[in-house]
């Protein structure tokens, strides 16, 4: 079946949400502090929200660290707008080319840490059982090795305990992978893991991001090269740069931390804004991996498609935004038995028709006012 698409669709991925306190005591109350409690003070929460955030967001960190020179063959990311190429979709999830250019593939996947999987109890965790751990994270690396994707992104890696960051890290590095791991602030346990196949590609820098906001979240941005040329017309080929960015973001336990996830968001797309700017590099294109712990319907998504970005999933299925679509990609069941989608692999290709970044994000913000 032959698509017209750039990217591959994201990979089934696992997450465990949280569940949220429940509220009954206010219905008990007068009828004049019922609409104080669900109408202004969301309003004045989201108003202080903002405020801080901003705040914070000068004050979060980018570490720029060492680049890595692994030879790598190229992904199959179009870097203009003006021409398509046909693709057929592979059973390990890889976008080709029908033309005979290069391919890749990527996959993202929340592989849930030991410490948050609970075993019938909510007191006990997975992580208290080696055997029960370390037989899941094997199964997960075989099928990571087995499907072979140029990119790997995981979250909720037990960056924590050595023994299975020594698996991953000795398993992808024999298979061709360079890995680069990132502990959330606050000795939380779990982080990122990202791999690149250096068949693929050659890592030419990269970049650890500190949200310092709630939730310890961080984010990594990688910038690689392919090594195999990719044809941009019929007499010149380049060795396509591409930024990948691999990020959790918090789960909103409470309807009022919204503000936080999409400021999240926010600070990515500034941190690729001023890498670009800061490196005097011309646009290119950008693929942003994780569990963006919302759905189709929510702030994020929408915030995201008014800067460019377009979810591979969505162009490989030819799905659209509408809400009849909003419930056709499932990735997961939660610990209820809900489905859930909540987990995107995202592309942008440069000179994409988006608004100002700093407009966006205000009508996103203020949209959750609202």
């Amino acid at each position: 079946m032959n698509q017209d698409i750039t990217v591959p669709p994201p990979s089934n991925s696992v997450h465990k949400p949280n569940l949220r306190p429940t509220l009954n005591s206010y219905f008990n109350k007068p009828t004049l502090f019922k609409a104080f409690f669900f109408c202004f003070l969301p309003f004045l929460i989201s108003l202080f929200l903002i405020a801080y955030l901003n705040q914070s967001g000068k004050n979060s960190e980018m570490v720029l660290l060492a680049g890595f020179c692994n030879d790598s063959d190229i992904a199959n990311v179009d870097s203009s707008e003006s021409k398509s190429v046909p693709f057929q979709e592979t059973r390990t999830g890889h976008a080709c080319s029908t033309m005979g250019e290069p391919c890749i593939s990527c996959t993202t996947f929340n592989i849930l840490a030991p410490i948050y999987k609970r075993l019938d109890q909510q007191s006990v965790r997975e992580s208290d059982f080696r055997a029960f751990w370390l037989a899941r994270n094997k199964k997960i690396v075989n099928w990571l090795l087995y499907e072979r994707s140029s990119i790997i992104c995981l979250q909720e890696f037990w960056v924590g305990n050595e023994e299975l960051v020594h698996m991953y890290e000795e398993s992808l590095g024999a298979a061709g992978y360079d890995t680069f791991k990132l502990a959330r602030t606050n000795n939380r346990g779990d982080g990122l893991l990202t791999a690149i196949h250096k068949e693929y590609f050659k890592v030419l820098n990269r970049r650890e991001l500190f949200f310092n906001d709630f939730g310890d979240r961080v984010a990594q941005l990688l910038h690689v090269q392919s090594v195999a040329p990719f044809s941009i017309n019929q007499n010149e080929s380049v060795q396509q740069e591409i930024i990948i960015v691999n990020t959790h973001l918090l789960f909103p336990h409470d309807s009022s931390l919204s503000i936080v996830r999409l400021h999240q968001v926010y600070q990515i797309l500034q941190y690729l804004e001023a890498y670009q700017r800061e490196n005097k590099l011309s646009q290119m294109p950008v693929i942003l991996c994780g569990d963006w712990n919302g759905s189709k319907r929510g702030h994020v998504y929408k915030f995201l498609r008014s800067q460019g970005f377009v979810s591979s999933y969505d162009i490989a299925h030819e799905y659209t935004d509408s809400d009849a679509d909003a419930h056709k990609w499932v990735s997961h069941r939660n610990h209820r038995g809900n489905i859930c989608g909540v987990d995107f692999i995202w592309l942008r290709n440069p000179h994409k028709s988006q608004k100002l970044l700093k407009i966006s994000w205000a009508e996103a913000a203020f949209g959750i006012i609202k």
